[in-house]
């Protein structure tokens, strides 16, 4: 794990890595020693590892419970090259909704393309991270994702997902059908998983949400249970 800069703000380090050629960031408390639970952060398409929220996100996590935090840039994202490819969906998503025509079925495709890539690039820096003193080997896992970063944490987590697992279904949300949304959640074989379902489009999901996924982390991480995931 190679350390390219470091920052500290209200009790939080922040470094910025590159595992692999990989832009990640990792957030811990300062000063921190010895293993601690470890949570991974998936931004959505067309976001990047240190969007505002996520940043929050992490900055919450941190401080409130403890853990240390990670994140990295999606392929065509944030600070990684991007293609002629990624140029040209790009363009067709803005023809398409300045067309007021549907784009949900290209950002599918697009998101299952990415994250195809990005699981591997995941597991060699979880792999990278727990070789640090703040974070150690063998200890508890948790994956925090939207949208894009859904779509890579659950096949990063397991073929058949068993974990427990916190699911978000926003009830009117534009890109994702209700239904299938329904159906991936109806898959999970996890023995304790959650379905929070509000109102609201795509990227509406209620700020009341962090609370919760903070007290579903530590009830996991930090009270013996096993590595979770919530999407």
């Amino acid at each position: 794990m190679r350390f390219t800069s470091e920052t500290t703000s209200n009790g939080v380090s922040e470094r910025l890595f590159t595992p692999g050629g990989i832009p990640g960031v990792l957030w811990s408390p300062a000063d921190a020693t010895g293993s601690r639970p470890l949570v991974l952060l998936g931004h959505g398409g067309g976001q990047h590892k240190k969007v505002p929220g996520l940043v929050a996100r992490a900055h919450r996590y941190v401080t409130a419970c403890g853990f240390a935090v990670a994140a990295i840039d999606a392929p065509g994202h944030g600070d990684r090259p991007r293609t002629e490819q990624d140029e040209r969906f790009a363009a067709g998503i803005r023809e398409r909704m300045a067309a007021g025509e549907p784009i949900g079925p290209q950002i599918a495709g697009d998101n299952a393309e990415r994250s195809a890539r990005a699981v591997p690039e995941w597991q060699a820096t979880l792999d990278a991270l727990q070789e640090l003193g703040c974070v150690g080997a063998g200890g508890p896992v948790g994956f925090w994702g939207v949208s894009l970063g859904s779509a890579a944490g659950v096949p990063l987590v397991a073929a058949r997902v068993t974990v427990p697992v916190e699911f978000l279904l926003q009830w009117d949300d534009e890109l994702v059908p209700r239904d299938s949304g329904l159906a991936l959640f109806d898959a999970f074989a996890s023995r304790e998983k959650t379905l929070h379902a509000n109102p609201g489009r795509h990227t509406g999901v209620p700020a009341f949400e962090l609370d919760s996924s903070e007290r579903f982390f530590t009830r996991h991480l930090v009270e013996g249970g096993p590595s979770a995931t919530a999407a």
